[in-house]
């Protein structure tokens, strides 16, 4: 933790752009045409604009941010987007442990400060056309000016949706000078994504990091640990298929997540 004499003394603001990009996916299996249309309506329903606006604007206290602008549309026949521009929020003092590589707070505490910024959310419910599964994924970008990373906001974010995967980039754009005019690429110490993360998180998932440090680059992708068929079926649990039925559902659904975890296809 930097203390506020170890702080950087900067020449002018704080020029560097943090980005978040958080992806979360669920997974479910639905037998029949009329299983996936209720599906798609209740993920509709569950991550329509309004609730997505509530999010991002969590997501703004968090991070010390006022709302300037809010652009939000509930798409035909499904998926919703919205998007905040925010600037520097009212913040009198910068708590040190905002330096630490920690989880961010919960809504209810503003950490630091901003100069503008934007935060949008995207979802995109899709469906096999054959093997009866669909996956519904929300797309969160929160790119902030100044000192405040934005991972800041992704505990609040992981708690605010039901995730079987995760992935999870974080980079840190162009400079800032210090008083005696020489560039700083970064003004926080980081080691991992992974560390923003609460441990009782970080125990359900399978995770990997890939990062190129020398390029302010972060990539973290989670995949959830324990499976129980039940979670993944919609409107009716699995004792009322046979055990053949409940395998090969299940190996279905594995895949699903196996392909979106690993970035690839699985034979």
């Amino acid at each position: 933790m930097l203390t506020p004499e170890q702080r950087l003394t900067l020449h002018g603001f704080n020029n560097l752009t943090k980005s978040l990009s958080f992806n979360m996916y669920d997974v479910c299996f639905t037998k029949t045409k009329e299983e996936r249309e209720a599906y798609i309506a209740y993920i509709d329903e569950q991550y329509n604009s309004d609730r997505l606006t509530k999010i991002l604007n969590a997501v703004s206290d968090i991070i010390g941010a006022h709302v300037l602008n809010t652009a939000k549309q509930d798409y035909v026949p499904q998926g919703a987007s919205v998007t905040l521009l925010v600037s520097e929020g009212p913040i009198v003092e910068v708590p040190n442990e905002s330096y630490d590589e920690s989880p961010g707070p919960l809504p209810g505490n503003v950490v630091l400060q901003l100069d503008k910024s934007h935060i949008t959310v995207h979802t995109y419910p899709e469906y096999h056309p054959s093997e009866g599964i669909s996956t519904f994924r929300a797309d969160i970008d929160v790119s902030t000016c100044g000192e405040i990373s934005p991972l800041k906001a992704l505990n609040y974010l992981i708690h605010s949706f039901d995730t079987d995967i995760m992935t999870i980039d974080y980079r840190v754009r162009g400079f800032t000078r210090d008083i005696r005019g020489n560039k700083l690429f970064i003004d926080h110490a980081i080691n991992s994504i992974q560390n923003y993360i609460p441990k009782e998180i970080i125990q359900q998932y399978d995770m990997i990091d890939v990062n190129v440090y020398q390029e302010n680059i972060f990539h973290t992708k989670c995949k959830l640990r324990d499976f129980d068929l039940n979670n993944y079926l919609f409107g009716y649990s699995k004792d009322k298929l046979s055990e053949d039925d409940q395998r090969d559902i299940a190996e279905r659904l594995k895949d699903e997540m196996d392909e979106i975890f690993y970035g690839k296809n699985i034979k």
